[in-house]
């Protein structure tokens, strides 16, 4: 079993997203939203260095947050920070279902 570390890093960036909205704009629901979706794929990166098949967590945060940050991006035209987490959340959308799509390693 391996560590997630792009997992983390989504993580990562998804909650200092939230931090720094909250910094700059004084933003509570960035703040919130931001902390709310790090710790969900936070978790969800967790659940996936234990058992690389468990990406429910993990495919429901980054997907809703693809959905939600696209349409902000779509209705903005503002790379940040609406495209950024676009687009970082539709790739962890892709890798988690290359992840599902994977045979189960056999030791």
């Amino acid at each position: 079993m391996g560590v997630d570390w792009f997992g983390y890093g989504y993580a990562a960036l998804v909650a200092s997203g939230g931090i720094i909205g909250y910094v700059k704009a004084g933003s509570v629901p960035s703040l919130a939203a931001g902390l709310l979706f790090g710790s969900l794929a936070g978790l969800g990166a967790y659940q996936i260095s234990n058992d690389p098949k468990n990406v429910l967590v993990s495919l429901m945060a980054s997907g809703t947050l693809a959905g939600v940050m696209g349409f902000r991006f779509y209705n903005s035209g503002k790379f940040m920070p609406a495209g950024l987490i676009a687009g970082a959340s539709l790739l962890m959308v892709g890798r988690l279902g290359l992840k599902m799509l994977q045979k189960p390693h056999n030791p």
